[in-house]
């Protein structure tokens, strides 16, 4: 039986009590919905990638638009370079999409539901990052928030390496020192990640409320991460 991410969370907070004090404190997680397709959510991913979310937005929307409503690889292709520029794409995002658009229909990316049932997490990464423009980090999104995968540790996220510190209560973790950390949660350290994202939230909230209860009486130095993903 397939289990869900809040079901998952109710197994690992049954052993651990760390997450069962975060379950306690924010509920199970809450993903937003998968997008339509997996490559409109690749294209979008790679036109937010170092952008603020307003100028991306309207990027994405104007690129939207020129593709008819939905993004799909062979009318992607058909836009000039001029078109993609004129959308407000960057020369390394034209070709970031053009080599994933390409990719997709070469066979080199499986983004068709089969294809991906068969294969692994390490399999989808790895063929993500032959595509110019992606890397770890955003396949490793991918395989959490698109196809809701359960099994992810996102090592090289910093909010994750800062929310496990504050979570369990040591030193943030290297990228390195996280990685054989989430082996007792296998196969659910998408949860885990989930949830020291939100550990990073709490701690930004505690801060903001000391500082808003001390007034003027000076800074509190906060101990999180300047900010994380949302699920």
């Amino acid at each position: 039986m397939k289990v869900s991410f809040a079901g998952a969370a109710r197994l690992l907070a049954a052993r651990d009590p760390v997450v069962a004090a975060l379950l306690a404190d924010v509920g199970p997680p809450r993903l937003r919905p998968p997008l339509g397709t997996h490559f409109g959510a690749l294209v979008r991913a790679v036109v937010y990638q170092q952008l603020a979310g307003a100028a991306a937005s309207a990027i994405h929307g104007r690129l939207l638009a020129a593709l008819g409503g939905e993004a799909e690889p062979r009318p992607l292709l058909a836009l000039s370079d001029e078109q993609l520029r004129g959308i407000g794409l960057s020369r390394n995002k034209a070709a970031s999409l053009r080599d994933l658009a390409e990719k997709v229909l070469d066979g080199t990316v499986v983004l068709d539901p089969r294809g991906l049932a068969r294969e692994g997490d390490d399999e989808v990464v790895a063929r993500l990052s032959t595509v110019r423009g992606i890397g770890r980090w955003t396949a490793e999104m991918f395989l959490m928030f698109q196809l809701r995968r359960l099994d992810v540790w996102p090592t090289g996220d910093l909010g994750v390496r800062r929310g496990y510190g504050l979570g369990w209560g040591v030193p943030m973790p290297s990228a390195r020192e996280l990685e054989p950390l989430g082996d007792p949660y296998r196969p659910y350290r998408s949860v885990v990640a989930w949830y020291c994202w939100r550990a990073v939230e709490r701690d930004m909230r505690d801060v903001r409320d000391a500082r808003e209860a001390r007034g003027a009486a000076g800074p509190v130095r906060s101990r999180g991460a300047a900010g994380a993903l949302t699920g």
